[in-house]
């Protein structure tokens, strides 16, 4: 099986950009979609952007749409996740993850999780 392993969170100001990172640990990626979720105290984990096997094609949610940008490297076996902008809001544990469905679906089931990596953005 796959395990992700998340990297490159931290505490920023509001306005400020990170790059997350993924790598796999175990088996590579090769097949899965791939998916950045988060989590806000409080708050229901909700998916921030997801990935196809393929990298053709890609989903925000709406609150990051225009600021976060999702991509992949195959042959490196990672993916990424380039947050601009950032707002309090976007405060978070933020998890990469990966699905047996290769492809984007609405509500579909990612299989692997990483532990998380904290992003807190200052107001």
């Amino acid at each position: 099986q796959v395990q992700p392993v998340e990297s490159g969170g931290g505490l920023v100001q509001a306005g400020d950009s990170l790059r997350l990172s993924c790598a796999a640990s175990g088996r590579t990626f090769g097949g899965f979609a791939m998916g950045w979720f988060r989590q806000a105290p409080g708050k229901e984990r909700e998916l921030v952007a997801a990935i196809s096997w393929t990298g053709g094609t890609t989903y925000y949610t709406d609150s990051v749409k225009g600021r976060f940008t999702i991509s992949r490297d195959n042959a490196k076996n990672m993916v990424y996740l380039q947050m601009n902008s950032l707002k309090f809001e976007d405060t978070a544990v933020y998890y990469c993850a990966a699905s047996t469905i290769g492809r984007v679906r609405p509500g579909q089931t990612y299989d692997y999780w990483g532990q998380g990596t904290q992003v807190t953005v200052s107001s």
